[in-house]
């Protein structure tokens, strides 16, 4: 079977050309029949009966967390916290971690609202103070300039792992360095990176890397926060309820050992199986054959898309290593106007300043188009992208000829 004989919703929409895989990935048969077979047979709620269909239920679900600690190599000193999606996890950090007046809240400023918001509402609350680790918007590694904004007072440093606007690919490790020779800690958003190319948590040495099951070929709803114990030791439960406590009195309660005291509630286990599928499917096409596949897909955009007169492209260069996705301009056209007529041609992409607007203002830009590949993109799609960006500047008036 080949890639794209994967994912049924080619079956359903034969002349779809999806390009926005880095908003949401699409789903490969094997996740939707193993979830389905989940609520089929197995469902029962986790962690709390004594009858057998409970106990399987249990143990599906923590078959998924060693699945997904496994996956990003995260070691024997992490664990994973499954929540609802990526935004969920940074919240988690965001509210949990313990803040105290005058420290200093690094975050780059490529980061994702998801990161940016919440950690603002973090230093608003306890007195922190919020500092932003500026970028080039090309090049992935940093400057001494760059990272001198990491000081003495940095408690915690946030950046994207691959940015989701320009695909940017950076150099995780030296901010690491950096953080460390100050006792900071570092959160990693691998969003745009985790289901596309090897990562190893142990590398990167990050104290949490968070990632969207949905983004990497699984389900929507489930999400990852995968921390070291060391971290989540000193910090406080950001949800409360069911299954996070040890005992509770009419006063106080004892919570749970980490990870479930921050997974209060019934918790998504079908989203668990499906993530866990996801991860078996990729497995099986192995990660670097995926990688090497996108990669070539980005490279043969950036070819096409550089060759078009009326094209600009923004980001990393031919040369330069970088995420599955390309943003870029066509002179004359909105971004939003643009993908509009693409979608008419049954071409998706996404348009807009792609929950990065203080990067956007940074780059001086009011948004872009993106295009964003997977296992299944080939270069007709590509291809197809280009005649789409023909007519659409027929449209407007432009090229007569």
């Amino acid at each position: 079977m080949t890639w794209r004989e994967s994912f049924p919703i080619l079956k359903a929409h034969p002349d779809l050309i999806y390009l926005d895989h880095a908003a949401t990935a699409q789903k490969p048969q094997v996740v939707i029949d193993r979830m389905t077979a989940w609520y089929e047979t197995e469902n029962a709620s986790p962690n709390r009966g004594a009858y057998g269909l409970s106990a399987s239920a249990t143990i599906t679900y923590e078959n998924a967390r060693e699945a997904v600690l496994k996956f990003i190599d995260a070691g024997k000193d992490a664990t994973a916290v499954f929540t609802k999606n990526a935004t969920e996890a940074l919240n988690l950090v965001a509210y949990a971690y313990p803040f105290k007046p005058g420290d200093e809240i690094v975050v780059a400023i490529s980061a994702h609202h998801s990161v940016i918001v919440p950690l603002q509402i973090a230093a608003k609350r306890t007195g922190a103070v919020l500092k932003y680790l500026y970028v080039d918007g090309v090049h992935g590694d940093f400057s001494e300039q760059m990272l001198a904004v990491i000081g003495p007072k940095t408690r915690l440093v946030a950046l994207p792992l691959i940015d989701n606007a320009l695909g940017v690919l950076y150099d995780v490790e030296t901010v690491v360095k950096k953080a460390r020779q100050h006792g900071a800690a570092v959160l990693v958003d691998a969003a745009q990176a985790v289901g596309h190319r090897p990562v190893s948590m142990q590398k990167l040495d990050a104290d949490f890397l968070v990632f969207s099951g949905h983004k990497m070929y699984g389900p929507q709803g489930i999400g990852v926060l995968a921390a070291k114990y060391e971290q989540l030791e000193q910090m406080t439960p950001f949800l409360a309820g069911g299954d996070m406590i040890a005992y509770v009195t009419e006063q106080s309660t004892t919570y749970a050992p980490i990870p479930k005291r921050f997974e209060a509630g019934t918790q998504n286990v079908g989203g668990a199986v499906g993530l866990d599928a996801a991860i078996q499917w990729i497995d099986a096409q192995g990660i670097e054959r995926i990688a090497e596949h996108e990669a070539a897909m980005t490279r043969y955009a950036l070819l096409r898309l550089s060759e078009h007169p009326a094209v600009t492209v923004l980001g990393p260069k031919l040369t330069m290593e970088r995420g599955a996705l390309v943003s870029f301009e066509v002179e004359g056209i909105h971004p939003h106007d643009m993908a509009t007529l693409l979608d008419q041609n049954g071409i998706a992409i996404r348009a807009g300043h792609h929950c990065c607007q203080p990067y956007m203002h940074h780059l001086d830009k009011a948004g872009t188009c993106r295009a964003s590949f997977s296992a299944f993109t080939e270069e007709r799609d590509i291809d197809a992208l280009i005649m789409g960006i023909d007519h659409a500047r027929k449209v407007f008036g432009y090229d007569r000829s």
